[in-house]
């Protein structure tokens, strides 16, 4: 792993299609963007910010997401997540997450992710079978 660069930011959209619908999602009724959406592009976003730090083999999974969905968008508004590492401490890289539609916020989160040796992450995951 390569030093990691605290404050570093990284910015990604998405328009809200009818997959990413609360109704579509079954997080709710309503064709709104859903939670479940936000979050994975919230883990997307951050895990991104922290690819360009991360040598051959190694990649993050996420541990940790306290999200907070405050505004709802509708079907075909273009949503922009931006994540911000706002600590460090040894492989544990934290995020601060903010959630814009084209009008205001509408979610932000704290979010963790450990760097990870993928093969044997991997192993340890499939000696469960």
């Amino acid at each position: 792993m390569k030093e990691i660069i605290l404050g570093t930011t990284y910015t990604l959209s998405t328009t809200v299609t009818e997959d990413k619908l609360a109704c579509n999602m079954k997080s709710g009724s309503l064709p709104v963007f859903a939670t479940p959406a936000m979050a994975a592009l919230m883990e997307e976003t951050s895990a991104a910010a922290l690819s360009i730090f991360l040598e051959e083999g190694e990649t993050s999974v996420g541990t940790a997401l306290d999200l907070k969905h405050t505004a709802a968008t509708p079907l075909g508004m273009t949503v922009t997540a931006t994540a911000e590492i706002i600590e460090i401490d040894r492989r544990r890289v934290t995020f601060q997450v903010t959630v814009r539609d084209e009008k205001e916020e509408i979610g932000s989160a704290c979010h963790d992710r450990f760097v990870v040796n993928a093969e044997k992450f991997l192993a340890k995951a499939n000696a469960k079978k």
